[in-house]
């Protein structure tokens, strides 16, 4: 019983670890503008909205342009360029 308790211990301490990692997730809902295998644009109030899209995105119904869908996104850098001053 005791290696019961020690086991539900150890996951419950990974837990926030594992959620603490992860960067946030935010969103965008609007109309489909335009659609490409790579990428999505949808309008939100009158600014246009690209967001990136590649064979691991989950998609729950039928892509088309017209139709209004919600986007959940990462911010993750492609490229990061140190400039320290002289």
């Amino acid at each position: 019983m005791r290696r019961f308790w020690v086991i539900l211990a150890l996951v419950l301490m990974a837990v926030p670890l594992a959620m603490a990692a992860a960067p946030k997730t935010y969103q965008v809902t609007g109309p489909i503008v335009d659609l490409k295998d790579d990428m999505i644009t949808v309008e939100k109030d009158k600014e246009k909205w690209q967001v990136a899209r590649d064979k691991d995105t989950k998609v729950k119904g039928e892509l088309k342009v017209g139709s209004k869908v919600t986007i959940e996104y990462r911010m993750i850098a492609t490229s990061i360029e140190v400039k320290d001053k002289k």
